[in-house]
This record gives C-alpha cells, structure tokens and sequence, in this order.
C-alpha cells in the first residue's frame, strides 16, 4: 500500500482540480469551433441559394469556404470540409447533446458516439434517439456505452437489423494497405463474430508460445543433443533441432508480435511455425479454437423476433449467427434479469465455483474498474472484500478485473466495496467516489403497466 503524505495529497489535488478546469475549457472551445464550423456550412449554403445553384455549385461554394479556412486550420480543405459536415449533423441535428456537452453532463466522446451511432437512423428519428442516448451516457464513459448505443440504434431502426446485415455482409472483402518502411496492412471486413473469434484465437496461441518459451527451448536442446550423439557426422536432423532450440531460447517478441507471426503462418502455411508437435493434424496451437459469448433473447432466439444480439464486451452480432450458436453450441445459460434493474440475478444450473463464474460473467460482461472495457472473460475474478481477511466466496462479494486494475487494488491506495446489485463504489487516493453500476445488459425486461382500475359501480346499501 502507499498511503499518501499530506504534501503529497495537496499537491495531487491541485493537479487533478487543475485537470478538471482544463477540460471544461477545452469542451468550450471544442464546441465553439462546432458552431463556427457550422456556421461555415451555413454560409455556403446561403450563397449558393440566392442563386438557386445546381449541387455542383454549392460544392464549390463549399470547398472554396473550407480552403480559407484550411488556411488557418493548417489543414486540408479536404479535411475542413469532411469536419463542416460533422458540424453542421452535430449542431443541427443533435442540440440536446451540444447542450449535455456545454452543461458538462457528457464529454466529447459521447458526443461523438451519440452522432456515429444515431446517424445510422433516419433524420425525423434523431431527436427520440438522443433523448434515452443521453440518458444512458451520463452514466458510464464514452467506450463503454458505444455498444449498447448502437444496440438501441438497430433496435430502433425500422428496418430489421437482419436484412441489414445480410446487406452488410455481402460488402465483406480483404485490402491492403500500404505502409511505410516495406510493412502493409491485411485489412479483412467480415462479420463481427468471425473478425472475434479470429483475435481470440490468435491471442490464445501467442500466449501458449509466451508462455512456454523455457518449457520447449528446454525441451528442444536435450532432445538435439541426445540425438546429435547417436547421428552419423553426416545427419544435420541434430544440427536442426539445435538451430530450433536456439530460435526458441532468444524468442522475446511481444504478444503483438507474436499473434501477428501466427496470423501469418496461418494463412500461408496452415499452422503455426513453432507448434512443434506435428505428429497430429493440429498440435496444441491447432487446437486452439476461439470462444466467444453471445447473448440472445428469447424471441430472437425462437424466430419471433430480428433485433440484434449481444457479443458480450463487444459489438452486436445478427440474429441468424447467434441462432447457429445457440444451436450447435454445447453449453449455454438461461439467464434471469431483475426486471426493474436489468441485473442478472440467476441462471438454470448454479454451481460453485463454475456456476458461479458464468453468472458473474453474464452480469459484469467486462472489468468493473471505472472506464475499463477489458472483456470478462480476459479479467479475474476478484473478492471485493480479500478472502485472506475473512470475505466470502459469493455474487455479493465477487466482481471481474482486469490484471492491470486488480494490482492497483490490491497495491495501491484504490478502494472499493460492493453494495447491492453488483453496484461497485471505488474511493480513489484522494478520497474521490466513483460510482460503477453493473453493466445494462443487452436483454431487459421492464414491468408491463397495470390494468387500469374497473369503474366504480354503485355503493352497497
């Protein structure tokens, strides 16, 4: 632990008041160069239609505007032009946001996500969507509600998030970008489940060669030395498996690097270069196959209804995909929601430790740490109250965290308790609260509205 000293303690409380006051001004000026921006729009549009001018013209108009004012920008009309359109979307179109911006309610990032995701609806359909948008974004930071707002955007589009999918999907394509110093991007557009599971698998390979790096050099080198003594002078089979040891020994390349030389290897050669146990179709790399978790509803589940689907810590997913999971899938969770809250309060086969964790897996979906969108089934499963000092090993007491934010609890200063409904309450160094709800999940259920009340008929005598 490192408790703070009181010079130590005044002194970060300067800086973070000192941060506090700086972002609001930069969110000032940030949303005055919107309005400007705008304004710009405007204009050339004004101009033009005095004219009553073709489109071409008022394009012109418009670079012309966004290369004067590129100049001062000291960036591409291109760019300015790109930016005035934002703008003009953003001032224009979503003015409860601006105004939940300016009043501090949301920052930019919100904003921005709120304009990505609601752009996706029809114009007359803006203003219903920014008003639950905004709701939802005071609660939580800009990467973490993305995905849910753009659940609520397929969920309000008229049109079936499965026939736009299946629009989607057919855009699907592999490009190359190229880079600087001889090095190039493999771009690949697929569906989302399939752009997951392909990351999953990659990263549970790299980390299998990180992790057993000593274990197989070890391995290697007593192998090339016991068969170098036997081999004739002629046979190099020893010299190889030497060469092999030492290309493990001075492995040190990062996970990064290693998920992009397997990705590689892949594709080229159909396995990976140092699974060295190929006397099966696929060695332990090969046999790596991807998890993801999917949350379907139940109507969607049955045919009932084509909303999306949930990929727990990630993006939505179509319906026909997650049906084809559900279905050939060999474990899966009826999950209960308390149906005032959303929380998950139960599922069909609870167990401990197993059960357990599948349900705090379902309700936390990510790492609980304020900002962190760390996937759940990445983080550990941490006692809220430390098991060594008495905490007991139940859902009231249980949250995910990530490696990075489960050191800072358990190293630094960082408090945090657990009240009711998963609701986490962090205390920072210097004594700042931050309050961590459990995420909304994708499927909820709110109370149908009572029956009204029968007339009332005559007294009784």
């Amino acid at each position: 632990m490192f408790p703070l000293e009181d010079d130590f303690a005044a002194t970060l409380m300067a800086i973070v008041d000192d941060v506090a006051s700086v972002a609001r001004e930069v969110a000032s000026a940030q949303i005055a160069e919107l309005r400007i921006l705008a304004a710009a729009g405007r204009l050339a549009e004004a101009q033009t239609a005095q004219r009553n001018a073709r489109v071409q013209v008022h394009d012109m108009a418009l670079r012309s505007i966004a290369a004067e004012v590129g100049g001062v920008m000291r960036v591409t009309d291109r760019t300015v032009q790109r930016r005035i359109g934002e703008a003009r979307t953003l001032i224009e179109g979503f003015p409860a946001t601006v105004e939940a911006w300016e009043q501090g309610r949301i920052v930019r990032g919100h904003a921005i996500a709120i304009l990505e995701t609601g752009t996706s609806l029809p114009a007359e359909m803006w203003t219903e969507f920014e008003q639950v948008a905004i709701g939802r974004c005071e609660r939580d930071t800009p990467n973490r509600v993305r995905g849910e707002l753009e659940i609520l955007a397929h969920r309000m589009h008229p049109r079936s998030f499965a026939e736009r999918h299946e629009q989607a999907a057919a855009g699907r394509c592999v490009r190359i970008v190229p880079g600087r110093d001889g090095m190039s991007d493999v771009v690949a557009t697929v569906p989302t489940v399939i752009a997951e599971g392909i990351h999953d698998r990659l990263t549970q390979q790299a980390r299998a060669i990180i992790d057993t790096r000593d274990e197989r050099a070890a391995a290697r080198g007593c192998a090339g030395v016991a068969f170098g003594e036997a081999a004739s002078d002629g046979d190099t089979d020893g010299d190889r498996d030497g060469d092999a040891a030492a290309i493990i020994a001075t492995d040190q390349r990062s996970t990064d690097q290693v998920r992009a030389d397997v990705f590689a290897d892949l594709l080229l050669a159909g396995e990976p270069a140092l699974d060295d146990t190929r006397d099966t179709t696929a060695g332990p790399l090969g046999a790596i196959r991807a998890r993801v978790q999917v949350l379907v509803p139940a109507a969607t589940l049955t045919g009932e209804d084509d909303g999306p689907c949930d990929l727990a810590g990630r993006s939505p997913i179509d319906p026909a995909t997650a049906r084809t999971f559900a279905g050939g899938t060999g474990m899966w969770e009826r999950l209960f929601h308390d149906p005032t809250t959303g929380v998950t309060v139960s599922t069909d086969s609870y167990r401990v430790p197993s059960g357990m964790r599948r349900f705090l897996q379902a309700r936390d979906q990510h790492c609980r740490f304020p900002g962190c969108r760390v996937a759940a089934i990445r983080c550990e499963v941490d006692h809220t109250h430390d098991h060594a000092l008495g905490g007991r090993t139940e859902l009231s007491n249980l949250a995910h965290l990530c490696q990075r934010h489960h050191s800072m609890k358990q190293f630094t200063a960082w408090r945090v308790r657990q009240l009711k409904g998963g609701v986490l309450e962090w205390t920072s160094p210097l004594g700042r609260t931050y309050r961590e709800d459990a995420p909304t999940p994708a499927v909820a259920f709110t109370p149908a509205a009572p029956p009204p009340h029968p007339p009332a008929g005559p007294a009784p005598f």
